[in-house]
């Protein structure tokens, strides 16, 4: 393969407007994906009575289809270039933007009175589309920030951004659903999960909307002679250490992602009878967030991004593992010390981002050229990865400790083991995270800052 040329275009300069476009951005896809991790599967438990074992192997079917799917979808921009503006990414987004929107309307409607397989059929169409659509998105978006700036800088501040945007829409907009999906009696309220869906499919429309407006893609490749290769993208990608380790290290992080969110739902109501605390916790965790964003990248730039992701997820390993092994009675106690423990997920996710740009540069500077829609494609797989674990071995586990769907309350035995999985998650997530980061990614400071100088004399020349 041919190496890129890479050149910048006339767009104006790198400012704050990329980075509030790339926040909406992010929360454009949040407000369906999170939507959908947190509550689909308490949706169609409790409310359309599908059991547990039934949403396991939807997910896990689902996954296996986007172990096709995602690839041949993430490397489109590679392959075509689509409307007249020479935008690489953009026009995917704008088209799977709008499938996307529908299945969250979708996911949540109430069929609970159609036959027994066209409810499951139902189930089965929303999601996969979902699946579909959503790829369609996140992957020219993420990959994305690779064209908006060259600058490590810059990419840290849209590492920075993106966490913001899953942030608020994670720990602010889906903290406001419990309180009233769930009436007095902790029954679930249907029609309340559809209104909600259908707000935030509006939002997210909205916010790829400000995202189109509000960023310019800046670093365009000239065209190749050679025709693109894709098997020797995926041969190289295994050749990408730095790539191995953050994909490691993702599947924890969206094992916890995931996992957290749907687990919460059940845990707190089930073992302390108190679903709104969730709520409260996914409110605290915005002043945790307001703390880290000026602290993080300060420590960041001061010690590498690689050293401030170990610390701060070490911390989140000894404190989760206490959690799981020392069962807490009260839950306002067990929420404060949960959210103190979870800060180095905090961090985790504002850096990651930044990491997986590192790794894109590393991919130019070890094998000569970019792929960046197709390497994008590859990473995002490993979200997809440690999302499916995280739903798929729920749903199992529910139904291996005896959970029941469709009745007001589980018994005592089954709500102390539903304690012990929402509480391992962290655990099973720091330790992946740990190896990722800190056993196979080997891109340091200095190293990274020394391959950005060699690329940008490769781009002068």
């Amino acid at each position: 393969m041919a190496e890129n040329t890479i050149k910048k275009t006339n767009k104006p300069p790198f400012s704050w407007r990329d980075e509030v476009g790339y926040i909406f951005g992010d929360m454009a896809g949040s407000f369906v994906n999170l939507f959908i991790d947190a509550f689909y599967l308490t949706f169609c438990t409790y409310v359309l009575g599908v059991s547990p074992i039934f949403m396991g192997n939807l997910f896990l079917v689902a996954r296996l289809f986007d172990a096709i799917n995602d690839p041949v979808i993430g490397s489109f921009p590679d392959r075509w270039r689509l409307g007249k503006k020479g935008d690489k990414f953009k026009p995917y987004i704008k088209i799977a933007m709008w499938p996307l929107a529908l299945a969250n309307i979708l996911c949540f409607t109430d069929v609970s009175s159609f036959s027994d397989t066209a409810l499951h059929v139902w189930v089965s169409f929303a999601y996969i589309l979902y699946g579909i659509s959503y790829t369609g998105t996140s992957m020219p978006f993420g990959a994305m920030a690779n064209v908006i700036t060259d600058k490590p800088e810059e990419r840290t501040k849209l590492s920075r951004a993106r966490s913001i945007g899953g942030t608020v829409v994670g720990f602010g907009a889906l903290s406001i659903v419990p309180l009233f999906a769930w009436d007095a009696n902790n029954a679930p309220i249907p029609k309340a999960f559809f209104i909600i869906a259908v707000v935030f499919a509006i939002l997210s429309l909205l916010g790829y909307t400000a995202l189109m407006n509000m960023t310019h893609e800046r670093i365009a490749e000239a065209p190749k002679e050679e025709t693109f290769n894709y098997s020797l993208v995926i041969k190289d990608a295994f050749r990408n250490r730095p790539l191995i380790g953050v994909m490691v290290a993702t599947v924890g992080s969206l094992i916890y992602i995931t996992g957290n969110s749907q687990l919460g739902q059940i845990m707190f109501k089930e073992y302390y009878n108190r679903p709104d605390i969730l709520a409260y916790v996914n409110f605290a965790s915005l002043f945790v967030l307001l703390v880290a964003l000026p602290t993080v990248p300060r420590l960041a730039n001061s010690l590498g991004k690689q050293k401030t992701i170990l610390f701060a997820v070490t911390g989140n390993f000894i404190l989760s593992l206490f959690l799981m092994l020392v069962p807490i009675a009260n839950p306002y106690l067990f929420a404060a010390l949960f959210i103190i423990a979870n800060i180095g997920q905090t961090c985790f996710t504002m850096l990651i981002w930044a990491l997986v740009s590192d790794c894109l540069d590393y991919h130019q500077f070890k094998f000569g050229y970019r792929s960046d829609g197709s390497l994008y494609s590859i990473y995002t797989f490993s979200r997809k990865i440690g999302s499916t674990l995280a739903s798929t071995l729920a749903s199992y586990a529910l139904a291996g400790i005896g959970f029941v769907s469709g009745v007001a309350a589980q018994s005592a035995e089954v709500s102390q083991h539903i304690r012990l999985l929402y509480t391992a998650v962290p655990v099973v997530t720091t330790i992946l995270e740990i190896i990722g980061i800190g056993l196979i990614f080997n891109l340091n400071k200095e190293k990274t800052d020394a391959i950005y100088e060699e690329l940008q004399a490769e781009h002068r020349k």
